[in-house]
């Protein structure tokens, strides 16, 4: 028998439970995704430590969505898919990182492009390649998951780790999310207590959650519920194709040239993904 889902207690007594926890509860009774010890990934979930987290905006009728911060130096695009940045010889404090993407009216967001960098837990950057660089797609339910480790300390900045993310056919939100306890949250320009992450241990490496709201009125019928699978006729992009960074297709009698290897898929066409896709 599947336990009744417990819905996570909202940051002060007074707030009102929002649209999304209750979502999110209805989520679990569902299919969501499992941190590594089974646990269901709900960002909202703040039992880790007793204390009160500077929430994500919650859904609720005039709330605004995630707060934005600056790129910084170190972006790179044309990033690989993947969801894991590590390997097992991979050092560092091993770390998962779950949440959903939710648009402003609290319906989740398939298919939205979530890119991710970090430094490595020596606080560098790798500027050659793509270590600790990748982006993903969020699943039906709106749900992400990232497996890496806690990114290591540079001078002047706190730990944190940069991620872009985009609603199909929107604009990218480019933000950073933050590690609750840190003390170097308190002498960094650039924290914002809004981005923290809810973070727990788990075992030898830690778990941390956060859910993105994206300034979007709508949820998974934006795009189109059933978008055309084929191109307009003359067009070159087809679905299940892998592109590679600097690929050139057609459609609808424009060329467009890709941006990150990626494998086409149904929703994804060069119009309604200005991250992936750009004109010329």
């Amino acid at each position: 028998m599947t336990p009744t889902p417990e819905v996570p207690e909202e940051s002060g007594g007074d707030r009102r439970i929002s649209r999304k926890t209750l979502l999110k509860a209805a989520l679990v009774a569902g299919t969501v995704p499992l941190l590594a010890g089974g646990g269901v990934a709900l960002a909202r979930d703040s039992r880790d430590s007793g204390k009160s987290l500077a929430p994500t905006p919650d859904c609720h009728d005039g709330d605004g969505p995630t707060h934005e911060q600056i790129e910084g130096p170190y972006f790179k695009p044309n990033s690989p898919l993947r969801t894991s940045l590590v390997t097992a010889g991979t050092p560092g404090t091993p770390l998962t990182v779950s949440g959903y993407v939710f648009g402003r009216s609290c319906k989740p967001i398939a298919g939205a492009l979530l890119d991710f960098w970090q430094a490595d837990t020596y606080g560098a950057y790798d500027m050659n390649g793509f270590a600790f660089r990748g982006h993903q797609f969020s699943d039906q339910s709106g749900a992400f998951t990232l497996t890496t480790i806690v990114p290591g300390l540079y001078p002047g900045r706190t730990r944190h780790i940069h991620v872009k993310v985009q609603a199909p056919g929107s604009r990218i939100l480019t933000t950073q999310l933050y590690f609750p306890g840190e003390p170097r949250n308190n002498t960094d320009s650039i924290f914002d207590p809004a981005l923290l992450m809810n973070v727990r241990g788990a075992g030898s490496g830690q778990q941390g959650t956060f859910d993105f709201v994206l300034n979007v009125d709508a949820g998974p019928t934006n795009p189109p519920t059933n978008p055309p699978t084929d191109p307009p006729t003359g067009g070159t992009w087809t679905v299940g194709t892998l592109y590679n960074a600097g690929d050139r297709v057609t459609y609808g009698g424009v060329t467009y040239r890709c941006l990150q290897a990626h494998s086409a898929m149904a929703g994804w066409e060069p119009p309604n993904v200005p991250a992936l896709w750009a004109r010329g």
